[in-house]
């Protein structure tokens, strides 16, 4: 069996040879590759493979339908709007995700978001470089304010565990009721959510209902003293009505993980030029211990596989 690690799953090489060591031991081969785009290249590399590991490098159904081997997608990431399902259907490849690796580093980037627009962090360290003080930028608690999320998943209820931690109020809404929510949540709808909160936290997953769901109509019902942090996907909101709602004070600021497209960001990137808003490029997902967690699932995944018992089942 060929298994194609079709980019870095961000661990050393050391740990990636120790958990490669019990398939070679069974006369799997690994092949690894540096991360690209080009829809040739990513051809070629897996065309012979029986199974692929990926991240969240795009994986578009052209070079899905072109590997006649393939069997099997390993998926080192939660999400998997990435992948081209539909070739997957048509050919029968099964795909797993890595659900829950990263839902302790989403869930304190969050916090630290969170904190640092309320306490004007980067301004104020701005500041300091400048030689000047942190007049007229006294920020505030996270205590006694009013969180939503929008998306209870397991991250987003990790969030709402460390922002009850914190003394907040939470509110959520998602799809579907969630009878299993901790006690301290209080499930709303999206309207009463915008217009409750203090801060607007996306945990959302993309799909059709949710590409584009915070624009301009959404944001003009949020708090002009509210703050909007997004680790869910960059459509999830559009970047020109947030770009637009924050330079004309509609809200009081925001922080965003994710974008249209994975950074370096284009230069035309609306958000770039926003006021009041902390940009990070796409790292809410990313510490070692969720690396290390993240590679331990997927090797897991392909064990599971293997001996016909797929876990973490998308298809």
């Amino acid at each position: 069996m060929k298994v194609a690690i079709m980019e870095s799953l961000g661990i050393s090489d050391e740990e990636l040879n120790s958990r490669k060591a019990p398939f070679e031991e069974k006369g799997v081969e690994f092949i690894s590759y540096p991360k690209t785009t080009d829809v040739d290249k990513l051809i070629d590399q897996a065309k012979d493979a029986d199974a692929m590991i990926i991240a969240n490098m795009p994986m578009p159904n052209e070079v899905i339908s072109a590997c006649d081997n393939l069997k099997y997608i390993d998926v080192a990431f939660t999400g998997v709007d990435h992948v081209g399902l539909d070739a997957c259907k048509d050919k029968g490849v099964a795909v797993s995700n890595a659900s829950g690796y990263s839902n302790e580093a989403v869930a304190e980037l969050v916090i630290e978001m969170a904190l640092s627009l309320l306490r004007n962090v980067p301004q104020v360290e701005k500041r300091v470089r400048e030689l000047s003080t942190k007049d007229g930028l006294v920020g505030g608690e996270l205590k006694g304010r009013t969180v939503g999320i929008i998306g209870l998943g397991k991250i987003g209820t990790r969030s709402a565990e460390l922002f009850n931690a914190f003394g907040a109020k939470v509110i959520a809404q998602s799809r579907t009721q969630h009878a299993d929510a901790p006690s301290f949540v209080e499930q709303v709808s999206q309207e009463e959510l915008l217009k409750r909160s203090d801060i607007v936290v996306l945990h959302c997953p993309l799909n059709d209902s949710t590409r584009g769901m915070i624009d301009a109509d959404k944001l003009k019902m949020m708090k002009d003293s509210a703050y909007l942090i997004n680790v869910a996907r960059g459509p999830v909101v559009n970047s020109a009505d947030l770009a637009d709602a924050l330079n004309n004070d509609v809200i009081a600021g925001a922080a965003c993980d994710v974008f249209d497209v994975e950074p370096p960001l284009p230069a035309s990137e609306p958000l770039l030029k926003a006021k009041n808003t902390l940009l990070t490029p796409h790292i809410a997902f990313a510490s070692k211990e969720s690396m290390s967690l993240r590679a331990e699932i997927v090797f897991d995944n392909l064990d599971a596989w293997m001996n016909g018992n797929q876990k973490n089942v998308i298809l």
